[in-house]
């Protein structure tokens, strides 16, 4: 069984592939913002429209879901949520580096656990966030679980269950992908006349696996800014 190489900074012990596949994550995502984003101009073409459309369309999902003008306050972190995630999940893809010893050195940063309870709980914490601003202290626990006061033990569940899910199935989908190619180059590299089947299994499970990441993403940040609306969003008298 494969797992990543650690190292440790006094008592705390950090898993050294999450860390590395995480900073590159976001190296890539700023170095194409950055180089996209270089001498726009009002009509655009080529990677300032591919930028645009990407803007765009996170932008409508927040809007679909938070309404013209709350979506415009969420707008970036939808947007950085959205990018990471999407980056995140496909990186593993690329390539597979790993020891004899089976420490594995790349990986994708969601196929962590510990990554996508971060994220989930990163949303909490804005959602949460957000409606104590909106609300007030007393207002938002009205407003979150009081609401009708009959229902407080399942809207506590309700609370765990949604930070939980948004994780769990980030993780599950693309944990489940990065395995499963993993078996493939196992059945490759067993023996000569298997490899012909087994590339061949492996560009349509890539394939198929950018398709789930792609999705996935976009499921994170539509769950994520419904989330979050409930937090905030005025009671219909």
């Amino acid at each position: 069984m494969e797992k990543s190489w650690s190292f440790n900074i006094g008592p705390v012990y950090f898993d050294g592939a999450v860390l590395v596949m995480t900073v590159l994550t976001c190296a890539i995502i700023f170095g194409l913002v950055y180089w996209a984003s270089r001498k726009m101009t009002l009509r655009p073409t080529g990677k300032q429209n591919v930028l645009e459309w990407v803007i765009e369309f996170v932008n409508g999902v927040s809007k679909d879901n938070m309404g013209a003008t709350e979506s415009r306050r969420y707008s970036l972190f939808v947007f950085v949520l959205f990018t990471f995630i999407f980056v995140s999940n496909n990186i593993g893809l690329l390539t597979k580096i790993e020891t004899a010893n089976s420490l594995n050195y790349w990986k994708s940063p969601t196929a962590d656990v510990g990554v996508a309870l971060s994220l989930s709980l990163m949303v909490a914490l804005v959602a949460t966030l957000s409606g104590l601003k909106r609300f007030g202290f007393m207002g938002y626990i009205k407003h979150t679980f009081l609401t009708p006061k009959a229902m407080l033990p399942m809207k506590i569940m309700e609370e765990f269950v949604n930070f939980l899910s948004l994780a769990l199935r980030l993780f599950g989908n693309i944990f489940a992908g990065e395995i499963v190619i993993g078996l493939i180059a196992q059945v490759g590299n067993s023996h000569v006349y298997y490899l012909p089947v087994a590339i061949a299994l492996e560009v349509l499970w890539t394939a198929f696996s950018l398709f789930v990441g792609a999705l996935q993403s976009y499921v994170f940040i539509l769950l994520s800014t419904m989330y979050i609306n409930e937090k905030i969003a005025e009671e219909e008298e």
